[in-house]
């Protein structure tokens, strides 16, 4: 009886349809993803094109998106292993094959090229890591050859067991014959495998009941070599001479199936057999290539490793810390978070930064809990609201195994280097390493400082070229003739379209048109832009520029303002895309025309070239806590004329990595009643983000001191009230607590107040506060001692931020955007300072008509006040009552989305003290240290 047919193509048809179903589910999974496929092709075989186009086609089919990458027969080796690095860090690729033969003129080494592929895209299964895994038995954790598998899954079909089968494989290459034996191997199979060498060949292949003949001669085993009802599968593709047939040739396998098919119980045909099989089984690795991947990468499925501290007491000082701990090489941390080679940038071994492009990748994903710590009013003696949030993050990531990030500001070199110091947490809760935390980071300071002096310089070029040049020969200049004639650009178009001129030749503007373009007009003493730099010089406050006779007289006065202050620090903060921050650049208001126009940096021209500044400093940067929790560090603006927060783009993107049970714990600047009400009314209103919990931090010293404790020197002993126990002084001081929950409350969000523990506190002080805290509202209130244990010392901290988020939240904005400036004001200064009016000064009434007029009213307001006081009076401590708070200007952010009050006098720029942090700071020559910063 002549053997039953084994049908390639059937059986391929089965897989790919299959493997189209298993994409399908994918894709509802999510809509985004597809498996990836490239096929490199080096030169242009016919042949190499023909089998390219059916794995294409296969590919189309079922839904995969696969390319065809040709180089030419010119490439070089080290052109083919570049191109293939590209592949192997996109992570939009899942498989990657290399066509063989590389069909090129120049040398080269085979082995090597396929060796280049990861093993993880290998979907050939030829890299000696697969190959390997296959051998040693660890089918599970590799790619199967394809043409192996493919017979294997022919065999399968018979119905014929393998197990204890004795099986011949014909053929010893690294493609098909050694992979099949390895295979037959571990299904139990024993296994005899020959070649053309082998002595006795028809005698080894008559005892087979599984044969595979992969040797590459044309119809070479015969029908009498066969063992009665056996299994043949006939991996050979030869031609031989057929004068019938067109071409002058047929293609024939390595068995003679005429004689064969007598035999066998089961055989393959030639065509139609192994050969669809091999692109099926390609697919099918593609496509576990892909499921693999998205096991990998599911959201919040960390594999990360903590840093166990060396607590020491007495607790020693945070530099000697910070160096006490050896930072996991960041790449590392970057992959124990979910993140992808090619969404991270190196900037050595500890610091990164992070593609936007993940944002795209993960947009499918849930979000984890999103908590922003806050404070009581600051007072000189500190609370500690950066270390609180590092040692909570460490609590919940080290101790309590939940996925966590912390998000927080860059600091600036201002305070660094001036009265403030380090910026990064504190004893054994701390960014690391602390020096670089502290220092330049990744040039984003530098970037803004470039950016916004770029529009300062932009602004007085403007106005001292329009003093001195006619109509048209402005318009000249700025039009100029290139190639013999004029044109546009992009950036001036949309200066037409904004001035309601439809027109894109230059030379059809009429007399009146081209003034309006040519002419902003500006008035000098409308200018609000102001020049930066990244460090407290009080004598740049107030300045006269353009004394040089080359400027022929046109002088003004401005200010420097320092770099956290500017703007474009605002926008970086607030943007949430790379199209979104470019538009923002360009609606950064600098000044005023004489007739009363807001002009931008759009009009100015220069808000493209702000982007291509800006296209780095985009994208947040990776660090780490001591306890190997993973931090982004991005942007840094000013508290009081900003909102002074951390970067919604690093939120986003770390609210995404932790996953849905996971925590993203962000600091909001100055007390609650500043940072935090900024962080509600102004980020989350940009963001989209709602909060599910809100810490606040408090001391029993700053308690004490809204409580009318004593003044407090620099440098001096503390007074006893703040060393000894003293409840009813702290009792009246948590007066000021007490109302900054009221605060966070009035948002809908629980608060958790986090009592930063010092050793002179006693225990009766703690509970005091505690248990005023939950009479006040709060959802709990414990006790921390990270400062001194690190993580260990806030897991009562992560378990109270944990319950609080599980707790019924109702997130409300304090006031509707639409209402008038002034309501505005109003509302933020009585409901969260107690005030019991404002009062608009002659000069910030008429910024209120002239922005209402402008098409401004409609912004969120960012409250300019001493941070130091409820009240805008930095000596009111506790809770002031019966004030009303005055208004003396109003500023515009427009770019960044917010109008500012200014009240009181704010400087934007501070001062340097007499004794400055910088006596202390060098650099030790030998080691390269950085001694004193901290």
């Amino acid at each position: 009886m002549p053997a039953q047919i084994i049908s390639g193509k059937e059986v391929s048809a089965q897989v790919r349809a299959r493997l189209k179903k298993e994409v399908e589910e994918m894709k509802a999974q999510d809509p985004n993803f597809s498996p990836g496929l490239v096929i490199l092709q080096v030169g242009d075989r016919d042949d190499s094109n023909l089998y390219i186009s059916m794995k294409i086609k296969a590919a189309a089919e079922i839904g995969i998106n696969a390319t065809h990458m040709r180089l030419p027969k010119t490439a070089t080796e080290n052109e083919v292993l570049e191109r293939i690095r590209e592949v192997n860090e996109n992570s939009s690729i899942h498989g990657l094959i290399v066509q063989l033969p590389l069909d090129s003129v120049n040398k080269m080494d085979t082995e090597k090229v396929t060796n280049a592929v990861a093993p993880e895209k290998d979907v050939d299964g030829l890299t000696s890591i697969n190959a390997g895994k296959l051998a040693r038995g660890d089918l599970g954790d590799c790619f199967l050859p394809c043409t192996p598998n493919g017979c294997m899954e022919l065999i399968k079909r018979t119905g014929v067991s393998i197990a204890g089968k004795k099986a011949v494989v014909v053929g010893r290459s690294k493609i098909v014959g050694a992979p099949m034996h390895d295979l037959l191997l571990w299904s139990h199979a024993t296994v005899t495998i020959c070649h053309s060498r082998t002595a006795n060949l028809s005698e080894e292949v008559s005892k087979a009941d599984i044969l595979v003949v992969g040797i590459g001669k044309a119809e070479m085993v015969k029908g009498d070599w066969i063992k009665k009802g056996a299994v043949v599968i006939d991996c050979g593709i030869n031609h031989v001479p057929d004068e019938s047939k067109p071409s002058g040739k047929r293609v024939v396998g390595d068995v003679d199936y005429t004689s064969a098919k007598e035999q066998a119980g089961f055989i393959t045909p030639v065509p139609g057999g192994v050969g669809p099989m091999t692109v099926a089984m390609l697919m099918a690795n593609t496509v576990l290539g892909a499921k693999r991947f998205l096991d990998s990468h599911q959201p919040g499925k960390w594999s990360i490793s903590y840093t166990e501290l060396n607590l020491q007491k007495p607790v020693p000082s945070d530099i000697v810390i910070s160096r006490s701990c050896v930072p996991k090489p960041i790449d590392c941390m970057a992959r124990e978070v979910g993140l992808l080679s090619d969404e991270v940038e190196l900037y050595g071994k500890t610091k990164a930064k992070v593609q936007l492009s993940i944002m795209k990748r993960l947009q499918a994903q849930p979000d984890g809990k999103y908590v922003v710590v806050t404070g009581i009013t600051p007072t000189p003696l500190g609370e500690g609201k950066s270390t609180t949030t590092i040692g909570l993050v460490q609590a919940l990531g080290a101790h309590l195994k939940l996925n966590v990030f912390a998000c927080v500001r860059q600091p600036s070199q201002g305070p660094t280097f001036g009265i403030k110091g380090g910026a990064a947490g504190g004893g054994y809760s701390q960014v690391i390493p602390m020096e670089e935390f502290n220092l330049h980071l990744t040039g984003d300071i530098h970037a803004i400082t470039a950016a916004n002096n770029l529009v300062a310089a932009a602004i007085d070029a403007r106005i001292f070229h329009e003093n001195t040049q006619t109509d048209k020969a402005l318009y000249n200049r700025l039009v100029p003739i290139n190639g013999g004639q004029r044109q546009f650009s992009p950036i001036q178009i949309n200066r037409l379209k904004k001035l309601g001129i439809e027109k894109t030749d230059p030379n059809t503007l009429t007399d009146e048109e081209v003034t309006r373009f040519a002419r902003l007009d500006m008035n000098p003493e409308a200018v609000t832009w102001q020049r930066v730099l990244d460090t407290n010089d009080r004598f740049l406050r107030k300045i006269t520029i353009g004394q040089s006779p080359t400027e022929k007289g046109f002088t003004r006065e401005a200010q420097f303002d320092i770099t956290v202050a500017s703007e474009i620090m605002a926008v970086l903060a607030l943007t949430s895309s790379l199209a979104d921050m470019r538009q923002r650049l360009a609606n950064m208001v600098v000044a005023t025309s004489k007739s009363g126009q807001p002009i931008t940096t759009e009009d100015l021209g220069v808000s493209g070239a702000l982007a291509v500044l800006m296209r780095d400093a985009i994208k947040p940067n990776l660090m780490q806590t001591l306890e190997g929790t993973p931090v982004f560090v991005h942007a840094g603006p000013f508290a009081n004329i900003a909102h002074g927060n951390s970067s919604i783009l690093a939120d986003k993107i770390a609210l995404k990595l932790v996953g849905p049970e996971g925590f993203v714990v962000t600091e909001a600047g100055f007390g609650a009643d500043i940072g935090m009400e900024k962080f509600f009314n102004i980020k989350c209103r940009y963001s989209g983000l709602r909060p599910h919990v809100v810490v606040l931090v408090a001391t029993v010293r700053a308690l004490k001191m809204h409580g009318g404790g004593p003044k407090v020197t620099a440098g001096m002993p503390l007074p006893k009230e703040y060393v000894e126990e003293n409840l009813e002084l702290l009792e009246t001081g948590c007066g000021n607590m007490k109302k900054q929950i009221e605060n966070a409350r009035l948002f809908g969000v629980p608060v958790v107040v986090a009592v930063n523990a010092f050793k002179t506190d006693t225990q009766a002080e703690l509970e005091l506060i505690c248990s005023v805290a939950k009479a006040a509202g709060a959802f709990d209130a414990v006790r921390c001692s990270h400062w001194a244990e690190g993580g260990a010392g806030a897991v009562a901290l992560g378990q109270a931020v944990q319950r609080a988020s599980e707790s019924p939240s109702d997130f409300k904005f304090l006031y509707d955007v639409e209402l008038p400036i002034a309501d505005k004001i109003r509302i933020i200064a009585q409901k969260i300072y107690g005030a019991d009016d404002i009062e608009l000064l002659p000069e910030a009434q008429r910024k209120v008509e002239l922005y209402t007029k402008q098409g401004f009213g409609n912004l969120p307001i960012c409250m300019a006040k001493t941070h130091l006081s409820l009240s805008h009076d930095a000596d009111k401590k506790g809770v002031p009552t019966g004030f009303v708070v005055p208004v003396r200007d109003i500023k515009a952010s427009v770019g960044a989305g917010f109008l500012f009050p200014l009240v009181g006098t704010m400087p934007t720029i501070p001062g340097l003290p007499t004794r400055p942090c910088f006596y202390d700071i060098d650099l030790d020559p030998e080691t390269e240290q950085v001694n004193g910063l901290f």
